[in-house]
């Protein structure tokens, strides 16, 4: 007997639990994750400093808020938002925020930003600030241009991998060694298993709306397998990095794989629709796992 599914909770226009499901809590693990990962490889060098480290927790995640505020609001002024999606339900395209309230969170949610990125001047000089713009920029280059012509993934690997890691670790330890690069690479694949899992569950709906994610492009069979082969080689470097100090304990990230290879299968298993956003989650608790897991590797 197939278990009654529980109805959707209402949600009221203008709630906090309105601006909160447009927030996606599930992808900020992915603002966490490389902030976490750098610092914990300066702990290695007796380079930790909590200050910066802690300016930069709080800028990823305004500016992770940010672009999924920018995000659904671009959607759904290009009309690619609407009921066909499969995905979480959108702020925008549900009635829950008006566009022109959109606007103004995130307004609200880039000026802290931008205050907090400032206050990391000290640690890093004026480089950052040209840093700092071309994460604002592309926040909005993303939804407007980029994830339309297949370049979202590299945006991933930038955004989310080298340009967190890289600067974490400079504004702690003043300097940036060969290994943070591998670590970074390692951060950007894990984290772009989500994007591809989106883009992997919105593969008809993309192809339909013209937005050519290279899922679309090179199809289902590429999608699966790059989603399984990024959580893989993302881990190994992350793990490779921190080998290079010679410690055992590199090999504690690698705990991570299987969770990633039972939720690939679940993944590859349901395919389509509406249930695999369950899988979003699992992937966010994966890499919620696997920050851990390096964060433990510094201390041990």
């Amino acid at each position: 007997m197939q278990k009654p599914q529980r109805p959707p909770r209402l949600v009221r226009p203008n709630s906090l639990r309105a601006w909160w499901l447009a927030a996606r809590p599930k992808t900020l693990s992915a603002a966490l994750m490389p902030i976490v990962a750098a610092s914990a490889f300066a702990f290695t060098k007796d380079s930790f400093n909590w200050q910066p480290a802690l300016l930069c927790i709080l800028f990823a995640t305004l500016m992770q808020i940010a672009a999924n505020f920018i995000n659904d609001l671009i959607d759904f002024r290009r009309g690619t938002d609407g009921a066909e999606r499969l995905g979480p339900e959108r702020a925008c395209a549900q009635g829950w925020i008006k566009p022109i309230d959109m606007r103004i969170g995130i307004a609200l949610v880039l000026f802290p930003a931008c205050m907090v990125g400032l206050c990391l001047l000290p640690f890093g000089g004026l480089p950052l600030i040209l840093i700092g713009l071309a994460c604002v920029l592309f926040a909005f280059l993303y939804t407007a241009l980029l994830s339309y012509c297949g370049f979202g993934d590299m945006l991933v690997y930038v955004f989310f991998g080298f340009v967190p890691v890289c600067c974490t670790y400079y504004v702690e330890a003043g300097d940036v060694l060969p290994e943070i690069f591998l670590l970074g690479a390692g951060c950007g694949l894990v984290i772009d298993t989500l994007l591809v899992l989106n883009n992997y569950r919105d593969r008809t709906t993309d192809r339909v709306a013209g937005k050519h994610t290279l899922i679309v492009i090179f199809g289902e069979r590429f999608g699966s397998l790059f989603y399984f082969g990024q959580g893989l080689i993302g881990c190994a470097c992350i793990s490779g990095a921190f080998a290079f100090n010679g410690r055992w304990s590199a090999l504690l990230p690698l705990l991570y794989i299987p969770f990633h290879i039972a939720t690939w299968r679940e993944m590859v298993r349901i395919n389509q629709g509406r249930a695999l956003n369950k899988i979003l989650g699992k992937t966010s608790r994966n890499m919620i796992l696997l920050t851990l897991l390096t964060a433990l590797t510094a201390f041990l």
